[in-house]
């Protein structure tokens, strides 16, 4: 059964948040990871935004040996777009699913809440805000790819078929290859979804000029 993952909540001071970013962490990292990356977000300075951090369930991780680690699913071969662990998948989405209707629960409409993600937790933000039953503020989409392509156009929700789609990936990324990012944006376009797609001169990571981009996403969204 999924439950509510446990999270990092940094609250707005000064009064009740507006609007809510929920960010999914990479593989083997946790909640922690993106949290001083907030402090980079000069135009959501004065903003009522509360940014919300989870930390993936820990499980064996097949392509690592077996290593029990933090991930939102198991992945069984370097070939990000084969056997895909779509039990983990669909456990994972019912558990953003759950952290969307919490901070619907706290007065912020689906509408102001944003889906974020690197790597593995791009992935699952894609996957999970692409077939939420509510219209969101918005994707933002890291060095990453989308899930079961296959299955995508059957099982995507109308409701945020207009949602903005901010997708980045690394020119020298090792481990989520550019082509499987682009191949993602690609059917994205294809079906019509918003797509605002950057690439960088980075391998697997994040650098200040795609945090300065995404914070004119976001001011520009919220």
């Amino acid at each position: 059964m999924s439950e509510l993952p446990a999270t990092i909540d940094l609250n707005p001071s000064g009064g009740q948040a507006q609007a809510s970013v929920i960010w999914m962490h990479g593989l083997g990292a946790d909640g922690n990871d993106f949290v001083p990356m907030i402090e980079q977000f000069k135009q959501l300075k004065n903003q009522k935004v509360r940014f919300v951090f989870p930390h993936a369930p820990i499980r064996p991780v097949t392509v690592n040996g077996g290593m029990k680690m933090r991930a939102w699913y198991d992945i069984a071969e370097l070939d990000l777009s084969r056997q895909e662990d779509m039990i983990g998948i669909k456990e994972s989405e019912k558990r953003i699913h759950l952290l969307i209707e919490r901070e619907e629960s706290l007065s912020i409409a689906s509408n102001k809440i944003v889906l974020a993600g690197f790597s593995q937790g791009g992935a699952m933000a894609l996957y999970a805000g692409l077939r939420f039953p509510k219209p969101l503020a918005g994707i933002i989409a890291l060095s990453c790819y989308l899930p079961s392509p296959i299955s995508f156009a059957a099982e995507r929700h109308s409701k945020n078929q207009n949602t903005p789609i901010f997708m980045a990936h690394g020119l020298f990324d090792p481990v989520v290859p550019l082509m499987l990012g682009q191949m993602s944006k690609d059917q994205l376009e294809g079906l019509g979804y918003p797509v605002d797609w950057h690439s960088y001169s980075m391998p697997h990571s994040v650098l200040p000029e795609e945090i300065k981009d995404i914070d004119e996403f976001l001011q520009r969204i919220l």
